[in-house]
């Protein structure tokens, strides 16, 4: 009985049979020797018969929990037990590596506006045309029009480019995983022909249709987007501030198509940009306060991911300095003074849901800020337009050179009198006669 429970308990120690079978083992080995008067041989050959039990080794259980259906397996020390293998009548198709694309033409109008993210490029559009609605000059339905197309398309072209670098890294978030890229609704070289026939026909229409200014700027914004801040998203945090600067020259475009200039002494174009420069901050934060596993799975280094106490500090800071911004407009002359004052109160109300973001930094606090921010930017662009100092100050000089210029010869002929020749009378002598 001793070398019995000896081996077992070296059994044990080696693991090769589970507990159960040794006790087994050792029970079956007592009971036969004690029937057989004969001498047992101090160290007997024991003879293992396969006996069920069902039990679960979980090494072996997790090894095969994979492959399929519960069939019984014999595992070293005689213990059949239940593990997960296959079954043979199951048929195994195995997914390709690739699958053809085939285009619906049905759903293309609604794919082009997903690959052109129709949100953000109607944003844009709508800051440039408050850029022209604010330039003090007149008013041409033709020049507006085409600007706002044009900066749509090319917004279009550059989102699209966006996409196709990003398909690796939006399949991996929630947020982005749907989009018509990922999920293969449009090839990537259909995406690339979309990207540059916007790009062609909307830098051409700013060109022909608007000027060479508008133009360079749009053809600018594009490279900065797709080239600089794309890739930057994976290296550094300045690539918040790349953006912000992204965003802040469409209304430098709407300007420049207005005037033909962005240096015309009062600082108006710039105004408008660094509102929407300073803007973006708390804005992007905000969203991506939320996002941060989503990003952090991805790889891209935001400031809510590497340094979220920056993030936070960073939507304080601009919030405050919109305050300021805001302020500027009637000292540059192109807002009247009710404006620095009726924005107080919203800005302030940013401010305050900045300083509870940073304060909280949860996703109430966050999620709050986010929303108000969609609301702020198109108050404050209403109340830019409501309060604009100079409309159309170019168009009414020029109305008012045509008005002295066809008044003037009326005034003259009033005081002096007219000549007879002109008249086209002949007057002789006059005789008195008395």
């Amino acid at each position: 009985m001793y070398c019995v429970l000896q081996t077992t308990c070296r059994r044990i120690k080696l693991g090769k049979p589970p507990p159960s079978v040794c006790i087994l083992q050792a029970i079956r080995f007592t009971t036969t020797s004690s029937k057989n008067s004969v001498k047992a041989d101090p160290r007997p050959e024991l003879k293992v018969t396969a006996t069920t039990v069902h039990t679960y080794d979980k090494p072996l259980q997790r090894k095969h929990v994979k492959s399929g259906a519960l069939d019984p397996v014999l595992v070293p020390g005689g213990v059949a037990i239940e593990t997960n293998k296959r079954r043979k009548d199951a048929k195994v198709i195995p997914e390709p590596d690739w699958r053809e694309i085939r285009l619906d033409w049905k759903q293309l109008p609604s794919s082009y506006l997903k690959l052109s993210k129709a949100r953000l490029t109607t944003l844009v559009v709508l800051t440039s045309m408050a850029g022209y609605a604010m330039a003090p000059a007149p008013f041409e339905w033709s020049s507006f029009l085409i600007c706002s197309l044009g900066t749509g398309l090319v917004s279009s072209a550059a989102n699209a480019v966006n996409q196709y670098h990003e398909v690796p890294f939006d399949s991996q978030m929630s947020r982005t995983k749907n989009r018509v890229l990922v999920r293969g609704v449009l090839s990537p070289l259909h995406a690339l022909g979309f990207a540059l026939a916007s790009s062609a026909a909307g830098t051409a229409m700013l060109y022909f249709g608007v000027n060479g200014l508008t133009a360079a700027l749009g053809l600018f914004n594009m490279v900065l987007y797709t080239s600089v801040y794309t890739p930057m998203k994976r290296i550094s945090i300045a690539n918040t501030w790349v953006g912000s600067v992204v965003g802040a020259i469409p209304p430098l475009m709407g300007w420049a198509a207005c005037t033909g200039s962005l240096l015309d002494g009062s600082g108006g174009a710039f105004l408008l940009s660094a509102i929407l420069f300073t803007w973006q901050f708390p804005h992007f934060n905000a969203l991506s306060w939320n996002l941060r596993p989503d990003y952090s799975r991805a790889g891209y280094r935001m400031m809510a991911v590497t340094n979220p106490d920056l993030c936070r500090l960073t939507s304080l800071r601009y919030t405050v300095a919109l305050l300021v911004v805001s302020a500027a407009g009637p000292l540059l002359d192109v807002t009247n003074v009710w404006f620095a004052l009726e924005s107080i109160p919203l800005n302030a109300y940013f401010t305050y849901l900045a300083y509870k973001f940073y304060k909280e930094s949860d996703s109430s606090s966050s999620r709050k800020l986010f929303r108000f921010s969609l609301l702020h930017l198109p108050a404050l662009m209403i109340l830019l337009l409501i309060n604009k100092k100079h409309w159309a100050s170019h168009g009414s000089d020029a109305a008012k050179d045509s008005i002295e210029v066809s008044v003037q010869p009326s005034i003259d002929s009033l005081i002096t009198p007219p000549n007879p020749a002109t008249l086209g009378l002949k007057l002789g002598p006059v005789i008195e006669t008395s």
